[in-house]
């Protein structure tokens, strides 16, 4: 929790809890990051987990934090009692090595071997795929429901899984299998993350049969001499999963801003860029925070000793809508050597939505005012998600 400041002359509001579940209007302002962004630079919280957690709310701070090597993301640096669920924390690095629990030179030798599938140039040759992606998952809505649909329910997560698994040359049968276990994922069911990492951790076993030819085979080859069978399988298990998770959450909300009444935005510039979808970013970013950090050593930071292990969270939200903020480069995707390495797929998704509903469907419109959509989060470090986005997309 987080005892909020005097703002603006009047009295101390509640208690503000930075990972309560919440559901809020989507023009209502949000009370939590403007709070801990007045209460200074560096706010200590009462974390999920128990004990006490710091939050970052300053941007060149935050940039700071996620280069310095001391402040590392491997949970095996988690306080001493956090329980992982609650934390909502993967295995350590020792366990189960990945691109977001590693860090150092063996964090760069990984990072090293997805990169080249994932870069600008490699994501602008599948352009046409993904425009075509959009346009028949879209198409298919249309035809099977002459009036109202609802696009949270019947696109944004099948619309990003449908792209993943083409592009890794796992078969498209399996998107509803996929879709299911990212659910579950995110449930509270005890066991049921497990099954679902096991569902999805079986889907990219399929990408790695001998003969294929998707990013899921390449990634094979190009892996670490040491990676195992099993450690590969959950690599692109992460792909998915983040890879859903992030565009699956600003879909909605960027759906919603290019469906409202008024002049439709300019489309995209020459650079590949869509104004539209770089301010939706900014302002709705898929996660409020960073994933967890912790100090491997006592150090300071903003003027404020931390211990070792302490845990550590950059405020993507409030940075990016703060203000007062410098222009430049938001937080959306982090910095530094964790910048996330999915981003350029991530935008050229949204790209593709804005222009196929902009050329394929000029009649769309939201069925219900924009003001009365809603957007709900779980809590913990997820970002928020519409809780539904009703359409008509003919008409």
């Amino acid at each position: 929790m987080l005892n909020a400041p005097r703002l603006d002359g009047i009295d101390p509001i509640d208690p503000i809890d930075p990972f309560a579940a919440t559901v809020r209007g989507i023009t209502a302002p949000d009370p939590v990051h403007a709070a801990l962004r007045a209460a200074g630079p560096l706010v200590r919280v009462d974390a999920p987990a128990g004990g006490p957690a710091w939050i970052v709310t300053d941007d060149a701070l935050a940039r700071e934090v996620l280069a310095d090597p001391r402040i590392v993301k491997d949970p095996a640096c988690a306080p001493p009692g956090w329980d992982r669920h609650t934390a909502g924390l993967e295995p350590t690095a020792a366990e189960q090595p990945s691109l977001t629990t590693l860090d150092g030179p063996e964090h760069t030798a990984l990072r090293r071997a997805h990169a080249p599938l994932l870069n600008a140039r490699r994501i602008r040759a599948q352009s046409d795929r993904v425009h075509a992606i959009a346009r028949e998952l879209l198409t298919e809505l249309a035809a099977e429901r002459t009036g109202v649909v609802d696009l949270m329910a019947g696109f944004t997560t099948r619309y990003p899984l449908t792209v993943l698994l083409d592009l890794l040359g796992i078969p498209l049968g399996e998107v509803d299998r996929a879709a299911d276990a990212c659910r579950r994922m995110l449930g509270n069911e005890p066991g049921e993350q497990k099954r679902a990492i096991d569902a999805l951790t079986a889907l990219a076993a399929s990408g790695l049969r001998d003969g294929g030819r998707g990013l899921a085979a390449e990634l094979r080859d190009r892996a670490p001499e040491h990676t195992t069978r099993d450690q590969l399988q959950y690599h692109l298990f992460a792909l998915i999963f983040a890879g859903q998770l992030t565009t699956d959450a600003a879909l909605g909300t960027l759906i919603a801003r290019a469906l409202t009444d008024g002049p439709r935005p300019a489309p995209p510039d020459q650079g590949g860029r869509d104004e539209l979808v770089d301010e939706t970013l900014r302002q709705h970013p898929p996660a409020p925070f960073t994933l967890w950090r912790f100090t491997t050593t006592e150090l300071a930071l903003a003027g404020i000793r931390l211990p070792a292990r302490a845990p550590v969270l950059v405020d993507i939200l409030g940075i990016n809508t703060d203000p007062a903020r410098s222009p430049g480069p938001d937080l959306t995707f982090g910095a530094g050597p964790h910048f996330c390495i999915g981003a350029q797929l991530a935008r050229l998704e949204l790209r593709a939505v804005v222009t196929v509903l902009r050329t394929d469907f000029p009649e769309a419109r939201l069925a219900v005012p924009f003001d009365e959509l809603r957007q709900a989060t779980i809590g913990g470090l997820q970002g928020s998600r519409l809780t539904a986005l009703p359409v008509v997309l003919h008409g």
